[in-house]
Parts: structure tokens; sequence; C-alpha cells
């Protein structure tokens, strides 16, 4: 896997992520676009996946280095789990916003979709990880 190749895609995506997230804002995308939200979410899952593969792939990394020569079931769930403890901070902050500043009510099926499109970015990362490991 080339480290090099994998941070350019992440900063590529993390910038995508952010003009796409203005552009919805300013444009109501997140209202008027019914599936915006679960793209942004898969996008999210997506990028925080590569992130967790690009980051414990550090060679001199003292602590946590993982190993990506082949892709096993610890692997899998260490991403996965990465994946879904961020995607489960970000939806306690949206119910904080949404609750608290926003007087929006709160919707458990809102936040579980975007749970599980974070969790299906999660696992797109891993399928990257794998095309890309040399066979």
């Amino acid at each position: 896997m080339d480290r090099k190749k994998l941070v350019k895609h992440l900063v590529f995506l993390m910038f995508f992520i952010f003009i796409a997230d203005i552009l919805a804002q300013k444009l109501h995308w997140y209202f008027s676009i019914w599936w915006f939200d679960m793209l942004m979410h898969f996008g999210g899952g997506f990028w925080v996946g590569l992130f967790f593969i690009w980051f414990f792939s550090i060679k001199d990394l003292p602590i946590f280095q993982l190993s990506f020569e082949k892709i096993d079931f610890k692997l899998i769930l260490k991403v996965l789990l990465f994946v879904l403890f961020f995607g489960i901070l970000w939806e306690l902050f949206e119910v904080f916003v949404h609750n608290y500043i926003a007087q929006d009510p709160f919707s458990v099926l809102d936040t579980t979709s975007d749970i599980f499109f974070d969790f299906g970015g999660g696992l797109c990362a891993i399928l990257y990880l794998w095309k890309k490991l040399p066979k």
C-alpha cells in the first residue's frame, strides 16, 4: 500500500466533503435532496476508515501500530469500531446542536440511518484497502 498516494486521497476527500458541506448548507441541499445527508455520512465514514488505515500504518508509531500485510477479522473489527466510535460522537454532537441550539426534534430514524451510513463508508474503506494490497 502506497501511503503517499493514500494521504493524497485522504486530503482530496477531506476537501471534497468540506466543500460539499458548505454548498449543501448554502443551497439547502440537506432539506431539498433527501439522500444528501446519507451521502455525506457515507463519505465521512469512508474518510475516517481511510484515516485509521493511514495513521496506524505508520512504521515508527510507538503504540497501536498495525500490520496491513493481510486483511483479517481483527483488522476489520478495529477499523469498523474506529468508524463507529467517531460516527456515534458525531451523532451526539448533532443531537446536542439540534436539541439545544436549533430546537429541532430528535429523530431516532435519522440518527440510526446516519450511523449505518458511517458504518457502510467504513466497510468501503476496508474494501479499498483490500483492493490496494499487493496480491
